[in-house]
């Protein structure tokens, strides 16, 4: 017999969750993973198995388009830190078979007593639209800040973003111009567009 509403309140003090939440987790459609302080995926879902293959045992980056590994490699950081509450966004990762899947996440720091241990994701979706494919004489860092330039940020917002200083972000754009055949920020965008290289822009946020 099925425990009511209120039994199953008071098997659960304290606010705690009945029942078997990994369990639940094993069987929902939603690829679900967690990642350790060390950046090794520790545990991954039937879901998301599908997705990107067995990938248990590697590192998280290795999983991520090698453009976007950095970011997602102080994304993790600033989780374990304490200093970033959750990532709501696209990312492209990379299939079994090495195809690039351009997905949403959201992750949040996964915490044990009051210790944060590693890092919580969900993948609630994967777009149907092909991912950009990065230019072939952009480094990752570049097609970066080609991204954050086409989001509309400054040298100096960049800069702060990026952890480095204004002349190395000023040094990254007259590369990116060069590799672009372009003569200026705004040419280059334009190119990017054409050429599609760009992600689209991020969702707005849900209110909390």
């Amino acid at each position: 017999m099925m425990a009511r509403p209120a039994e199953a309140a008071q098997a659960a003090p304290g606010g705690e969750i009945p029942g078997d939440v990994q369990r639940a987790l094993e069987d929902v459609q939603v690829p679900s993973y967690v990642i350790d302080r060390f950046g090794i995926i520790r545990w991954i879902n039937p879901a998301a198995e599908r997705l990107v293959g067995d990938v248990r045992g590697r590192q998280q980056t290795s999983v991520v388009a090698p453009e976007q590994r950095r970011e997602a490699k102080e994304s993790l950081t600033r989780k374990l830190l304490g200093t970033e509450k959750s990532t709501e966004g696209r990312v492209v990762v990379l299939g079994p078979d090495g195809e690039r899947i351009q997905v949403e996440i959201s992750a949040v720091p996964l915490y044990d007593g009051g210790r944060i241990v590693g890092v919580f994701g969900l993948v609630p979706q994967r777009e149907r639209k092909a991912p950009p494919s990065p230019h072939p004489h952009l480094t990752p860092r570049q097609n970066e800040v080609l991204h954050l330039l086409a989001h509309g940020r400054s040298t100096e917002q960049i800069a702060d973003e990026l952890h480095l200083s204004r002349e190395t972000v000023r040094n990254h754009v007259r590369r990116l111009l060069i590799a672009l055949d372009a003569h200026s920020r705004i040419e280059a965008l334009a190119v990017a567009h054409r050429e599609g290289l760009l992600r689209p822009p991020e969702p707005p946020s849900a209110p909390a």
